[in-house]
């Protein structure tokens, strides 16, 4: 089922997640909701906020396109299976620490914010000790666009978001787009009551 994304200026979006404890056929069903929601929206993340629900949940698929190639490194349990036995990627209860402080900047953007894009500055290396869908324990580390997409998910599920982070001149560029999103989720929640 296609999830309704919460948009910028809705509360639930700066929500710390609870810590996901029952690994139930409700949570498999709100994980498969989540994928069938990303893709539906061309993103290649999105986080339990993002559909209204304050868990430290989250999932991630940024296989390359057919014939394209990886560009980015990965551990996973270390090993370096085949992307398509692990994604797209349901992450539960994560712990982030930073494996390479060098910096990289790259334009992000998000699906809680439409049409809004900027540089953010991101340390290059990371290591995601976290649980699956079924809580089985695993550990991934990456660089590249798969590293960045997971410390973008991770701030998600801890209530910061990808504009805390932004380049403050693309912030500025964005700043007329970002109060609008903030006015028109004002609006919808007046609306539901």
């Amino acid at each position: 089922m296609i999830l309704r994304v919460t948009k910028y200026g809705e509360p639930i979006l700066r929500e710390v997640g609870a810590t996901v404890t029952e690994f139930n056929a409700e949570l498999a069903q709100l994980a498969n909701d989540m994928v069938a929601t990303m893709y539906d929206a061309e993103g290649i993340g999105l986080a339990a906020q993002q559909v209204g629900k304050a868990l430290q949940l989250c999932v991630v698929d940024v296989r390359p396109p057919e014939g394209s190639e990886i560009s980015f490194n990965y551990n996973y349990d270390a090993r370096q299976p085949p992307l398509d036995l692990f994604m797209p990627l349901v992450i539960c209860n994560p712990k982030i620490s930073i494996i390479d402080e060098q910096q990289d900047v790259y334009e992000e953007g998000c699906l809680s914010f439409p049409g809004v894009n900027g540089k953010v500055n991101r340390p290059i290396g990371v290591r995601c000790q976290f649980q699956d869908v079924q809580g089985n324990p695993h550990t991934l580390e990456a660089d590249g666009l798969l590293g960045r997409c997971i410390l973008h998910e991770v701030d998600h599920l801890n209530g910061e978001l990808f504009i805390d982070r932004m380049d403050k001149r693309d912030l500025k560029k964005n700043e007329a787009k970002i109060k609008r999103l903030k006015r028109e989720s004002r609006d919808f929640l007046k609306q539901r009551g």
